[in-house]
């Protein structure tokens, strides 16, 4: 299983940024994928999940803001992040959930700063 995610950067308080998550090494249509972050000194917190039918669910601190999509045929998941605030500077990863195993790929710098 591999997921690696990228898009990160550098973006200033209220701007935008999308991320995207290439999945290969499992049946990525039937599965439900999601992105989660982590913060210096805190817990990964889980943000947005989509599954096989593209429903989807969403933190509090980020609904509204944020939106989770996938591509099957191209076997990615994107996380679209608008009005970004410097609370939402973290690692962002993503994830899939197989047989009871959760895996995060390499995740993605997102830096919120004027």
């Amino acid at each position: 299983v591999q997921l690696q995610a990228s898009g990160g950067g550098l973006v200033q308080p209220g701007g935008s940024l999308r991320l995207s998550c290439a999945a290969s090494g499992f049946f990525f249509t039937i599965n439900t994928m999601g992105w989660y972050r982590q913060a210096p000194g805190k817990q990964r917190e889980l943000l947005a999940t989509i599954t096989s039918s593209r429903t989807t669910n969403y933190a509090d601190s980020v609904k509204d803001r944020f939106t989770i999509s996938r591509d099957n045929v191209k076997k990615m998941v994107f996380l679209q992040m608008n009005s970004l605030k410097p609370e939402d500077t973290a690692v962002y990863y993503c994830h899939v959930a197989l047989r009871s195993r959760d895996y995060w790929g390499r995740g993605t710098l997102v830096t919120v700063s004027s």
